[in-house]
């Protein structure tokens, strides 16, 4: 890219605003990670005997779905970064892009 389709794009508010807003979701994301993830570790060093507990009368322990629901949850939120990201995020980036004459 060249400098002057660079600074079109740098001085276009819709880009600037994509930002922002990209910026400020994935840091939504990354403190629900680190939320729920310090969250688990915590449990672990602190009161080990809530994930020692067996679920029911089976040998299965309440830290196997924990851990298992941690993994679902990074999941689930790394799909709905890659939805947002493929529709919103990029319908402004065309925009953008197309207002700057690229």
């Amino acid at each position: 890219m060249n400098a002057d389709l660079l600074a079109r794009i740098g001085a276009n508010p819709k880009y600037r605003q994509l930002v922002r807003r990209r910026r400020r979701f994935a840091w939504l994301l990354t403190a629900l990670m680190f939320g729920v993830y310090y969250g688990y570790v915590g449990l672990i060093a602190f009161d080990k005997s809530v994930l020692a507990r067996p679920i029911g009368s089976s040998v299965i322990s309440t830290g196997i779905p924990v851990g298992l629901g941690l993994i679902v949850f990074t999941i689930l939120i790394t799909g709905v970064y890659v939805v947002r990201a493929n529709g919103e995020f990029d319908r402004v980036t065309r925009e953008i892009l197309e207002e700057a004459g690229a």
